[in-house]
């Protein structure tokens, strides 16, 4: 909560000095220690902004040279976390969705004192807690970034590896074996950096160790760094766990220190060989170091990414050799450009960068648009050949509400990128500032990043909805829903704006979300003695992502769940369109002894042939059945022969959707076994519908 005496910072956009006067007077006398700014012009609310630590903005909805949708679209654009509560002279609905979905927290007649006061006290103990969140973000980041320095600072180079696949590798260990990234090595096996001479003696090794597991155990090899440089190493091995999996942890250490080779790895951990700047993986730790101390102590900075337009094009003409000389000297013409106080980094073969915090985006867009002029006009010479290039330049701020150094860089370059959708730059050679509001509505184009922003800032929640036996069984089963809370506060399915192409590991994101939240509150809700059982939806995704199962396995286990308290749905069109991997799924689930089900069932042309390659113990009717049922005698006799031939393939049965009492006669008749809908009750979120009244 608001601490009652801190200081509310307020602004104030009201024409009326008297009018802003009596509204710093009602916070007072509500017990708020109030320091306020009228806002009088554009210019003054910027400076405001930038150089003052806001609460709150009231802002009266009259006209005006510099209105309330100036102020809030300005919020928005420099992504500022200050609530914003505009004052009406009515309560017009249309007005009041229009400016909740721009950005506002909500609107409140400006004759409603009382009213004011308590939105005003929600808000501002909201913001409180989002403070206080981003304040235990940054200190749980400290800790992590303590514990992972631990491992990395160690000069040993450590990695864990599982079935003969690195799971992990300090950075040591990375440039031991000559690695950048650690996704790069991650899909190699560790027999591929040994010699083939060592490869079976490797091989000799892990079987002894894997019969004996004794820790320590050692033995000499020769590695293979990814330059092809061949070194002798002793090999360490040692039993371990990580992420909860059991692994084998290995610690390579040159038989003959190399001091000179040691200090040449230190060196070029964080450089770009090719043009001597920093590399993208230093960039991306300042990056993310700049978000938190942003979020800790409010200071802003900015973020440019710096494409060159046609790189392709232009490395077809003067080749490898060629391309290789025009970056080197790009990255000098850009050194010369920078001062002191920015980082200039190269990203990739075609992507160069520019971090400056304290900053803010119009001065990094500023500097990048005299960049971007000296670049274009600027003669290479390349093997005596003149070359003339341009650059697409990104601009996106690093502000308190941030999101983690990915996504941020994603931002720069969707702003890179969209260059070339502005007229008379279809070939690029821009500068185009990123604004928050443009892009945070969900829609196919950008919902992945609202998505993850949803995960990260826990708006996801879930509901629960009571199956009940119609055959009076006593029996408690639920279906779990997921909802996403979007940027207007409204209760979304995250699935529906998933782009329908993928990315797929976005609906494995939820996917597992959802399994986790689930299997813990299941957990706590069956040791107070409920033999509870939940039906969770998966998506297409999860049904090709062959890591699933082995992560349920683990995630059963360490909530000491029975498999078979949970049961997992997926729908018919998705049974169908990967039919082969809907059985191997099926067959994994129950090999955890947990149930399938599937749902939106009767609506493929031949329904029936799907339960004839899927093991599956539960089948839900899709809910156009119930509306058709309780129009037409056909309809009836139509669901009873399927729930007939479902039965006789001894597959229990789940019709949803039941809106009324007036159906379950005909569903009774049917010979269903479970109904679901809110006739029973509504999705909530607690598992609390009382079976034993039925």
């Amino acid at each position: 909560m608001q601490k009652k005496n801190a200081t509310v910072h307020l602004l104030i956009l009201d024409p009326s000095q008297n009018d802003a006067e009596s509204l710093v007077s009602l916070l007072r006398n509500s017990g708020k220690a109030t320091r306020a700014h009228r806002i009088t012009s554009e210019e003054d609310l910027e400076e405001a902004l930038k150089s003052g630590n806001w609460d709150l903005l009231l802002a009266r909805d009259t006209e005006q040279e510099f209105g309330a949708d100036d102020a809030l679209g300005m919020i928005r654009r420099l992504d500022k976390d200050i609530p914003f509560i505009l004052l009406t002279e009515d309560q017009s609905r249309e007005r009041k969705v229009s400016v909740m979905k721009a950005g506002a927290q909500d609107t409140v007649p400006a004759d409603y004192t009382d009213l004011l006061v308590l939105v005003v006290n929600r808000e501002l103990a909201a913001l409180e807690e989002r403070r206080r969140r981003r304040a235990l973000d940054s200190h749980l980041r400290e800790a992590e970034q303590r514990c992972q320095l631990l491992l990395e600072s160690s000069k040993d180079a450590i990695a864990y590896i599982n079935d003969g696949m690195h799971i992990y590798a300090n950075q040591s260990y990375m440039e031991f074996l000559g690695y950048d990234d650690i996704d790069d090595l991650i899909c190699i096996p560790v027999l591929d950096t040994l010699t083939s001479e060592s490869q079976d003696a490797y091989k000799d090794f892990m079987k002894s160790f894997a019969d004996k597991r004794e820790d320590g155990m050692s033995f000499n090899f020769t590695a293979v760094r990814s330059d092809d440089q061949e070194l002798s190493v002793t090999v360490s091995v040692s039993a371990a766990t990580y992420d909860g999996e059991a692994c084998t942890q290995i610690v390579l250490q040159p038989e003959h220190s190399d001091a000179e080779l040691e200090e040449k790895l230190r060196q070029i951990s964080s450089q770009d060989l090719l043009t001597g700047l920093y590399n993208r993986q230093y960039l991306m730790d300042a990056l993310a170091e700049n978000i938190a101390k942003a979020g800790k102590n409010n200071e802003s900075g900015a973020l440019a990414y710096i494409a060159l337009d046609s790189f392709m094009s232009l490395k077809s003409k003067v080749g490898i050799a060629g391309a290789d000389l025009l970056l080197g000297d790009l990255a000098n013409l850009l050194k010369e450009q920078v001062s002191d106080d920015i980082t200039l980094a190269r990203l990739s073969d075609d992507a160069f960068c520019f971090m400056a915090q304290p900053g803010d985006e119009k001065s990094m867009a500023a500097f990048c648009e005299k960049v971007r002029k000296a670049i274009e006009d600027h003669l290479f010479d390349i093997n005596g050949r003149t070359v003339q290039i341009s650059v697409s330049i990104g601009v996106a701020a690093i502000t308190e509400n941030s999101p983690k150094a990915e996504e941020l860089l994603g931002r720069a370059h969707t702003a890179s990128a969209d260059v070339k959708k502005k007229e008379g730059h279809e070939q690029g050679n821009g500068v185009n500032v990123y604004n928050p509001a443009d892009y945070e509505s969900l829609d196919e184009s950008n919902s992945i990043e609202a998505i993850q922003r949803a995960l990260d800032e826990n708006r996801f929640k879930l509901l629960f909805q009571p199956i009940i036996n119609l055959r009076g069984e006593g029996e408690e089963h639920y279906e779990a829903f997921v909802r996403m809370l979007d940027k207007e506060g409204n209760e979304v399915s995250p699935y529906d704006f998933l782009p329908p192409m993928g990315p797929s590991d976005t609906a494995i994101k939820i996917d597992r979300w959802v399994i986790l939240q689930t299997i813990k509150q299941l957990s706590s809700h069956r040791s107070r003695g409920h033999d509870t059982r939940l039906f969770l939806n998966v998506t297409a995704e999860t049904l090709q992502d062959k890591t699933f199962t082995p992560w349920l396995s683990v995630a059963l286990k360490a909530a000491r769940l029975p498999g078979d308290s949970l049961i997992f749905q997926i729908r018919e069109g998705d049974a169908n369109n990967f039919m082969k991997q809907a059985k191997e799924f099926a067959k994994a689930v129950h090999e955890l002894h947990c149930k399938l089900s599937i749902s939106q069932f009767g609506c493929a042309l031949n329904p029936f042939n799907t339960l004839k390659h899927i093991e599956t113990d539960y089948v839900k009717v899709d809910g156009s059945f119930t509306e058709e049922i309780q129009k037409n005698e056909e309809a009836k006799e139509h669901l009873k022969e399927m729930v007939q031939s479902l039965q006789n393939a001894g597959k229990l049965t789940i019709i949803p959707l039941v809106e009324n009492a007036s159906i379950l006669a005909t569903l009774w008749q049917a010979g269903v076994n479970y109904i679901q809908g809110y006739y029973l009750q509504a999705p909530v979120p607690e598992m609390n519908y009382d079976f034993g009244d039925q």
